[in-house]
């Protein structure tokens, strides 16, 4: 690792040493539903509604149980909730169909599923399959811009950078820790450089 890449690291374990996922889930299928749930809408928002949900149905065959209406309004708070629902509903019939319930475990059968895209497909390998995986979101986007760790624009080729960089047993944590490290230090507006613990050094570092 060059000094950059080992003073990124180094910042963000000092900042944030054991982060958590923000979603709260039951199993596989659960982290599926939250991670789709979340897409334009917020970590809270989808943890407040996923519990009611969850108690309801916490399987593709329960889910399958419920009527379209009454998934939409428990889900409603999250927006687009006709969309997420018939996709709720489309991709527990296919797990129950082709499956046998189970959620698979690779890029290409995740990615087929109704509004599963490789962001969701690559958060649902890493923590519900412990695979090594770097799912690219706005917030480590925008950070791996402004630390030029890339000049694509594309999160899938920003994604291949991210990984080039940094060592694989690192990308997990490391996804978690840029979240929250964007949240809190390298926000989208008001961002003040002299005040990023990253941003206002790492131009000095070669």
């Amino acid at each position: 690792m060059n000094k950059k890449t080992s003073f990124i690291i180094k910042t963000l374990n000092r900042y944030f040493p054991n982060p958590k996922i923000f979603l709260k889930y039951k199993n596989r299928y659960t982290l599926l539903i939250s991670v789709l749930l979340s897409s334009q809408s917020t970590d809270k928002i989808v943890n407040k509604i996923t519990p009611i949900l969850f108690c309801k149905a916490d399987s593709p065959k329960k889910m399958l149980k419920l009527s379209f209406s009454e998934i939409e309004k428990i889900i409603k708070p999250c927006g687009l909730s006709k969309i997420k629902t018939k996709a709720i509903l489309e991709l527990s019939k296919i797990l129950v169909e082709r499956y046998s319930s189970k959620v698979p475990n690779t890029f290409k059968s995740l990615e087929s599923l109704p509004r599963v895209g490789h962001k969701t497909a690559s958060v649902v390998l890493a923590f519900g399959f412990g695979k090594f995986t770097f799912p690219v979101d706005t917030h480590i986007r925008r950070c791996a811009i402004r630390w030029e760790l890339t000049k694509k624009k594309s999160s899938i080729q920003i994604e291949k950078d991210l990984k080039r960089i940094f060592p694989k047993k690192y990308w997990k944590k490391l996804h978690l820790q840029i979240i929250y490290f964007a949240r809190k230090f390298c926000k989208a507006k008001g961002h003040k450089i002299d005040k990023c613990p990253i941003c206002s050094k790492i131009n000095n570092l070669s």
